[in-house]
């Protein structure tokens, strides 16, 4: 609570002198001082399409952590996993398909038979560099803060959310931002425009329709990257910190030429139908998957690393295996955004829920 305080009071002091007069922003304010998170993002949201305001985007954040509790929740589909027809039978690589051929179907399917799909220009050159562009001012706002910069300075690029204080996402901010990354919802502007392209694109919708229920992103595992050529990752499955049995979907959107002059992904485009055997064969981390397990998993078929373009996205669950692809010779930062969308009936609280 008193890191909330102190926010609110860097706000007041930085903003005051620029408040608007009366109206939606206010009227926003007072419905979520009344608990009515929901309404008060739609007015909110509508409001900063007109006139984006730093403070606003700031607050809507907030909101939409208070909304995933607002909002009636549904048991779920009974029916988990859902019985979905194979896309591509007789496919052995890589699902591949242009952004006009995405549907729930096609997008479940290939995760269920084949691990993961890849989507060819979901979002445009121009989407594409406006995002990448928020990616870079989201970092270097982050750098300001950390070297002292109050918020009012660094908004409406990078602004901290205030968790509570038990939540255990506290420690793993750091652990981000120290890896070339930056929460989503640490950057109010970046948030703000990222889910505005994903209503447009109805990508919630359709991940809604093959999870059962309107799903919900994370503070945790949603994130800004820009990931430097000497940063990598080892094989491994999401589930083996977030849980075997979630029900979730992430996008990985890339933003620059992956795999080709900057890190791509090294992949086993292929259903495994369980978490695979951590800590072991010289991995560095208990939940990762060592090279010896996955070359024992791989067996004789052939690991890929698809090139991705700005623009391109690979969505994949929590059984997928994968890792962060370096070669010699890139010389360029990875940008991309991770986005885990997780069905609320068995969202993993600890990754912290919002609304969208």
């Amino acid at each position: 609570m008193a890191a909330l305080q102190r926010l609110r009071s860097a706000l007041s002091a930085g903003f005051g002198r620029h408040r608007p007069p009366a109206g939606p922003v206010e009227a926003a304010k007072a419905l979520a001082r009344e608990g009515k998170f929901i309404e008060a993002i739609a007015i909110g949201t509508e409001e900063n399409r007109r006139e984006p305001n730093p403070e606003l985007e700031w607050r809507l954040a907030q909101w939409r952590r208070e909304a995933f509790f607002e909002q009636s929740r549904s048991q779920g589909r009974p029916d988990w996993p859902p019985a979905m027809d194979d896309p591509f039978p007789g496919l052995q690589g890589v699902a591949d398909v242009p952004a006009t051929a995405l549907s729930p179907a096609v997008m479940g399917g290939a995760i269920l038979h084949h691990g993961c799909l890849i989507v060819r220009g979901l979002f445009s050159q121009q989407e594409s560099t406006l995002l990448a562009n928020g990616i870079n001012r989201a970092m270097d706002a982050c750098a300001r803060a950390n070297n002292g910069a109050p918020i009012s300075e660094t908004l409406p690029w990078y602004g901290q959310f205030p968790l509570p204080e038990q939540s255990v996402q506290n420690g793993g901010r750091p652990f981000v931002e120290t890896g070339g990354g930056v929460w989503t919802v640490d950057s109010p502007r970046m948030l703000f425009q990222f889910l505005e392209l994903l209503a447009q694109k109805k990508i919630p919708d359709i991940i809604g329709e093959y999870l059962g229920e309107r799903p919900a992103l994370s503070i945790g595992k949603s994130t800004l990257r820009r990931v430097p050529i000497t940063t990598g990752t080892e094989w491994h499955q999401d589930g083996a910190f977030l849980g075997e049995n979630i029900r979730t979907v992430n996008m990985w959107l890339s933003l620059s030429h992956c795999g080709i002059d900057a890190p791509g992904l090294d992949m086993m485009p292929w259903r495994i139908p369980h978490l695979v055997e951590t800590g072991t064969h010289g991995s560095m981390f208990s939940w990762a998957v060592g090279q010896g397990m996955a070359e024992i998993v791989a067996e004789d078929r052939t690991i890929t690393a698809p090139e991705f373009h700005p623009g391109d996205a690979i969505f994949f669950d929590q059984l997928f295996l994968h890792r962060t692809g370096i070669r010699p010779g890139m010389t360029k930062d990875r940008l991309a955004i991770e986005s885990w969308f997780f069905a609320p009936s068995t969202y993993p609280m600890d990754q912290e829920p919002i609304f969208i």
